[in-house]
């Protein structure tokens, strides 16, 4: 069923523990997502049987598996814990996709580890559910993202605030390597596994780089760099689409460049950079307009695990290191200004265009304006003008977006572009539907209280087309009431 070739589980194996997956008692296959089981080059259908449904769930072990609980540690809410590791989430393997490239399979929710910590290493099937639908949301929306390949429900309940079904999510992810496990080696002061997995890391995710001339520097300096470039730009698309994480702890931070571990986020329906939904982030730390800092905060203690391989000189380790941190900041500026850019439907760069999209935001977060559907509506606009009171009604002073409306509109005439050619790219780049909370609330409760997957699949296919009008599934594209102001999300465990 699965070709794998497990080159993580041929490290040193003092990266990872071995472990069983524990035995589901009535597994039973809720969904299997069939496009990227086609690029994994897995039979679908297999999948989908009762035998595929066994090695979901955890019961059975599939040949050529390497069955491990990844270590790691990492900082929490800004405080150091030396060691976390995978204590819920056992990885079967890598396979190398249709498209050349190589994925983790891993389990999420089949039981305890050692690195439980006296977790019961489950899954409740609302949270299963949440990161399949926001995972796939997320990789339609064109961002780097886990994917989910599969959700099984165990026929177990789970103890959370209450007894609630229990559920296994098969995740694909380019690896599972964060911050946090160069930590975790960093920690130990384990110089050894640091210059391993540091290699390992390079080779498998910027391979252009660990084949550079080696003049150019360390290979930890070099991975720095290139997780700098990556998680810069990944944030900056974060913001464009409204994307909340909820809890970027240094263990949920990607090498890769991926979004990971979709626990208490949620995306913004009235635009306010001050914004978080996670019940336990009581100080507002990864607030929607806080995470380009907290990225950078993370990078910096990457920095700081790879420093004694950065040069053998602290001083010059210090300052090589310092000088990539330091980039974030120019990185993620220049993405983030691509990303409002073409939001606003400008084909190139202005020097005025970055005071252009902060006069926006400030007005968008002054007038709570739905963020997703202004500027949807804005794409409509901008080839009619007519169309401009729809823009204006999102706004409790119709009068703040006429007025920016005015300078938007002038800067427009300064290109070539049609205006038919413009509203096509702007609604190529903003997205009709996303994974609007009141909506994801709706299809896990229809779920789990009443066993009905209907708002879930329909979810799932809606927003597997975000960027396509779809009229008959138009209310799931609607602001939430007013009793959404106060949301709150929830970690699984």
């Amino acid at each position: 069923m699965f070709a794998f070739d497990n080159t993580y589980a041929r490290l040193p194996a003092r990266f990872f523990e071995c472990v069983t997956p524990a035995l589901a008692p009535a597994p039973r296959l809720i969904k299997v997502n069939r496009p990227l089981a086609e690029l994994l080059g897995v039979d679908a259908d297999e999948l989908a049987s009762p035998a595929g449904a066994e090695i979901l769930a955890g019961n059975v072990v599939p040949p050529g598996a390497d069955a491990l609980a990844l270590a790691y540690a990492g900082h929490q809410f800004g405080q150091f814990v030396p060691r976390l590791g995978d204590g819920r989430a056992i990885l079967l393997g890598e396979v190398v996709g249709a498209d050349g490239l190589r994925r983790d399979v891993q389990l999420k929710g089949a039981g305890r580890t050692p690195f439980s910590r006296g977790g019961d290493g489950r899954a409740a099937l609302g949270p299963v559910l949440r990161e399949y639908v926001v995972s796939e949301a997320m990789a339609a929306l064109g961002i780097p993202t886990t994917r989910a390949l599969a959700a099984v429900a165990t026929g177990s309940p789970v103890a959370r605030e209450e007894l609630l079904p229990g559920a296994v999510l098969t995740r694909v992810a380019a690896s599972h390597i964060r911050v946090g496990t160069f930590e975790y080696f960093a920690a130990k002061g384990d110089r050894e596994a640091l210059s391993t997995l540091t290699s390992y890391a390079l080779a498998r995710h910027y391979p252009d780089a660990a084949a550079r001339d080696p003049g150019e520097g360390s290979d930890a300096l070099a991975l720095l760099a290139r997780v700098v470039d990556a998680q810069a730009n990944l944030v900056a698309r974060w913001l464009g689409v409204g994307f909340v994480h909820g809890v970027m702890n240094t263990d949920n931070t990607s090498i890769s460049g991926e979004t990971i571990d979709y626990g208490p986020c949620a995306f913004l329906d009235a635009y306010d950079p001050r914004k978080r939904y996670s019940s336990i982030d009581h100080g507002g730390r990864y607030a929607f307009g806080n995470q380009p800092r907290i990225a950078q905060w993370n990078l910096a203690r990457l920095g700081e695990a790879v420093l004694p391989l950065v040069h053998d000189d602290e001083d010059e380790a210090v300052r090589l290191a310092t000088a990539e941190l330091e980039r974030f900041t120019s990185v993620f500026e220049a993405a983030y200004g691509r990303v409002l850019r073409a939001k606003l439907g400008l084909a190139r760069e202005e020097t005025g265009d970055a005071a252009l999209a902060a006069d926006l935001l400030e007005r968008l977060a002054s007038g709570r304006v739905d963020f997703t559907l202004f500027f949807r509506r804005l794409a409509v606009a901008s080839a009619d003008p007519s169309s401009d009171a729809a823009v204006a009604s999102l706004f409790a002073e119709p009068g703040a977006f006429h007025a920016w409306a005015e300078a938007w509109r002038a800067r427009l005439a300064r290109e070539d572009v049609t205006p038919e050619s413009r509203r096509a790219a702007m609604e190529r780049a903003n997205p009709a539907f996303i994974p609007r909370n009141e909506r994801v609330e709706e299809a896990l409760g229809a779920a789990v209280r009443h066993g009905d997957f209907g708002p879930f699949e329909t979810l799932v296919d809606v927003l597997s087309r975000p960027y396509d009008d779809q009229p008959e599934h138009a209310h799931l594209a609607e602001p939430p009431g007013a009793a959404m102001d106060d949301y709150r999300t929830f970690c699984g465990t």
